[in-house]
C-alpha cells in the first residue's frame, strides 16, 4: 500500500478528470483563462505526480482572447476508448450571465502528450460534459443549461449518443436526471450491473459535495443515492474544504478510488479564504451491501492521507471496472521517481529546460516570439510591453501556480522606463480585477503634477507597488531607484500577507529592502468578491507598453518557493 497526502496535485488544479490506462493514471484539469490549455499529470501509484503534457490546441486558433476572468475551458472529462485518449471539454465566454456561451469540443490522440486532434464541436447544452464509451458506441452527457428567466437555470443531466467517427448526434437527447440542489459534472461507469452516474452537487464553493445515482438502463429512470458521497459543506473545521465534482476509477488490483477537487482555506476576519485555488485530492473508495459506493475511511468526509493499492501492474485500464481498454505506452521515467507532495517545492529556470515551458503559464494564449524572447539574451527572458493588466486581450504576463500558503518569489530585472505608460516587474496575479505588483516604471519628479517631463527626459524612475481589487486600483508605496543597473524585487507570502521587498545588486546591495505595508493576499481568492471566480493565484513577471508596444524588460533568476523554508 502506497500513503498519499492530499491534495495530490497542489494549487490550482480544479474539476480533475481521472482515467488508467495500463499502469499509469491521468488526470486532466481545468485552465479557463490559461495557457497551457488542459493542463494533464500522470502517476503509477496515485501518490506521487508529475506533468505529463497538455491538450495542445484545445481552444481553437489557439487563442482565448477576450474571455472574462473564470471563462475559457471549464472542465475537461478525460477518457480512453481502448486505442486513444479522448477529451471533451466546453469553452465557456460569458461569465454571469444566462447564457454562458457555451461551445463544447472533442479532441483524441495516441499518447497523452499529442499531438491532439483538431477540436471538434459537439453537442453544446451546457458546461461540464463527459463522454461514455460502451461497446463500439459513444456518448456524450452534459449539465442542461436554461437561460430563461422563468426556467431551471441548471435542468438537469442529459445523454445524447454520438457517431464514434463523425461525432454528429445520434437519435434524441434523453434527460437522465433533474434535482432540487444543483448537479453538475457528470460521469458513467457501469458495475455489477449497473450505470453509475456520479456528480458534481451544490456548486463549486463550500456546498460542494459528490452524489451517485443509479439505474439498470443507460438512459434511466436514475434512482438517486440519500446521502453524499463526499462531502465537507458540514464540518468548516476540516482541512480539506469545498470537497467535489469526483470521478470513479478502479486500480489495477480491484480496489476503487475517487478523484475530486479540493482546497486549502485560510481563516480571516471577513471567513474563509482558499487563494490557493481548487486542487486535486483522491479518496479510497469502497461498495456497501446494496452496491452504493462509500468513502473507504467511514463517513463522507474528505481525508487528508490515504492509503491506496501501490503501484500499478499493467493489465487492463479505462473506468469501466476493467471492462475497458488494454494499456498504452505512457513513455518516460515513472512517477515514483518525482518527489511527493513535500511541504517544501521550488522552481526556477533549469538550464536543460525549455525556459517557457511548464510550470510557466500565460494568460488567453501561448508565449510569442511577438512579446517573450528567451534566446537573445542567454539566461535571461526578455519581455516586450503590451496592454495594461487588466487586458483581456494581449497582456505580456508568464506566471506560476503558488501551491502553499507560505511562498516566496524573486527575480532580477533590468528594464529603462521613459514614461508612465511603461512598467515591468513582479505581480502576485489572481485575474484582472485582482492582483499585487511590484513594477519598475517613470514617476514625475516628486511633487510636480503630470505635465509631459517624460517626453523631454525629465521625472525619475521608480518602484511602484499597487494594489487591485473589484473597487480599483490602488496606489500602496513610490520609492525613487536607480535605473542603470539591475533590480532583484521579491515578495514573501505567509499568514496571508504579502509583503515586498528589492534589493540593489548594481550598487553591490544584498540586504533586502521591503517596500510599503503587509498586503492582504487572500483578496487574491476564489471568495473575495462579489463575482464567480474559479482559478488561483499565480507568481510572475509581466511588462506593459501602453503606447508603443516597444518598451522591453530583461528578467532572470526567477525563483518561486512554496512551503516552509529549509532546516
Amino acid at each position: 500500500m502506497t500513503l498519499l497526502h492530499n491534495p495530490v496535485i497542489r494549487g490550482f488544479a480544479p474539476d480533475p478528470s481521472l482515467v488508467r490506462v495500463g499502469d499509469w493514471y491521468y488526470v486532466a484539469t481545468s485552465s479557463f483563462e490559461w495557457f497551457p490549455t488542459i493542463p494533464i499529470h500522470r502517476s503509477r501509484d496515485l501518490a506521487h505526480w508529475e506533468y505529463a503534457g497538455h491538450v495542445r490546441g484545445a481552444a481553437p486558433g489557439d487563442s482565448l482572447a477576450g474571455v472574462p476572468d473564470s471563462g475559457g475551458i471549464w472542465a475537461p472529462s478525460l477518457s480512453w476508448d481502448g486505442e486513444r485518449f479522448c477529451v471533451v471539454y466546453s469553452i465557456v465566454r460569458s461569465v454571469g450571465t444566462p447564457y454562458f456561451d457555451t461551445d463544447t469540443y472533442v479532441a483524441t490522440a495516441t499518447k497523452v502528450d499529442g499531438p491532439w486532434t483538431a477540436p471538434r464541436r459537439v453537442a453544446s447544452h451546457g458546461f461540464d460534459p463527459a463522454l461514455f464509451h460502451e461497446d463500439g458506441r459513444l456518448w456524450l452527457l452534459n449539465l442542461q443549461n436554461d437561460h430563461r428567466s422563468d426556467g431551471r437555470r441548471f435542468a438537469g443531466i442529459v445523454l445524447t449518443e454520438l457517431d464514434p467517427t463523425s461525432l454528429a448526434r445520434v437519435g434524441d437527447t434523453h434527460l437522465l436526471l433533474q434535482h432540487e440542489r444543483l448537479i453538475e459534472g457528470p460521469k458513467l461507469i457501469r458495475r455489477e450491473g449497473w450505470y453509475h452516474l456520479v456528480l458534481a452537487e451544490g456548486g463549486t464553493g463550500f456546498e460542494h459535495g459528490v452524489r451517485v445515482a443509479r439505474a439498470r438502463e443507460l438512459t434511466g429512470p436514475y434512482e438517486l443515492d440519500d446521502r453524499p458521497l463526499l462531502t465537507s459543506r458540514d464540518d468548516p473545521t476540516l482541512p480539506l474544504q469545498k470537497a467535489g465534482h469526483g470521478e470513479l476509477v478502479q486500480t489495477p488490483g480491484g480496489d476503487w478510488v475517487l478523484s475530486h477537487l479540493t482546497a486549502r482555506p485560510l481563516h480571516t476576519p471577513d471567513g474563509p479564504r482558499c487563494p490557493l485555488g481548487r486542487e486535486t485530492a483522491i479518496q479510497a473508495v469502497t461498495w456497501d451491501a446494496e452496491g452504493w459506493p462509500r468513502m473507504r475511511h467511514g463517513g463522507a468526509h474528505p481525508a487528508a492521507e490515504v492509503e491506496v493499492e501501490g503501484r500499478g501492474g499493467g493489465g487492463d485500464g479505462g473506468r469501466d471496472g476493467g471492462e475497458g481498454a488494454g494499456g498504452v505506452e505512457g513513455g518516460g521515467d515513472g512517477a515514483g521517481d518525482v518527489p511527493a507532495n513535500s511541504v517544501r517545492a521550488e522552481t526556477r529556470l533549469a538550464e536543460d529546460a525549455d525556459p517557457l515551458g511548464w510550470p510557466w503559464s500565460t494568460l488567453r494564449g501561448y508565449p510569442d516570439p511577438s512579446w517573450v524572447d528567451a534566446a537573445t539574451r542567454p539566461g535571461w527572458i526578455r519581455l516586450r510591453g503590451r496592454h495594461g493588466p487588466e487586458s483581456r486581450w494581449a497582456h505580456s504576463l508568464l506566471a506560476q501556480r503558488i501551491t502553499e500558503h507560505r511562498a516566496e518569489a524573486e527575480v532580477t530585472v533590468e528594464a529603462r522606463p521613459r514614461t508612465f505608460t511603461q512598467a515591468a516587474g513582479l505581480v502576485l496575479w489572481y485575474n484582472t480585477e485582482a492582483y499585487l505588483a511590484l513594477d519598475l516604471t517613470w514617476a514625475e519628479p516628486e511633487g510636480d503634477e503630470q505635465c509631459g517631463q517624460q517626453w523631454r527626459g525629465g521625472g525619475r524612475t521608480v518602484l511602484g507597488l499597487v494594489e487591485r481589487e473589484e473597487s480599483g486600483t490602488r496606489r500602496v508605496a513610490v520609492v525613487d531607484v536607480d535605473a542603470a543597473g539591475p533590480l532583484t524585487l521579491g515578495v514573501t507570502v505567509e499568514g496571508g500577507e504579502a509583503c515586498f521587498w528589492y534589493v540593489d545588486v548594481a550598487r553591490g546591495e544584498t540586504t533586502r529592502t521591503p517596500i510599503g505595508p503587509p498586503l492582504d493576499f487572500t483578496t487574491l481568492s476564489d471568495d473575495y468578491g462579489s463575482k464567480l471566480r474559479f482559478t488561483g493565484s499565480m507568481a510572475g513577471i509581466h511588462a506593459v507598453d501602453l503606447v508603443d508596444g516597444a518598451f522591453t524588460a530583461d528578467f532572470s533568476g526567477f525563483r518561486l518557493i512554496c512551503g516552509e523554508p529549509p532546516p
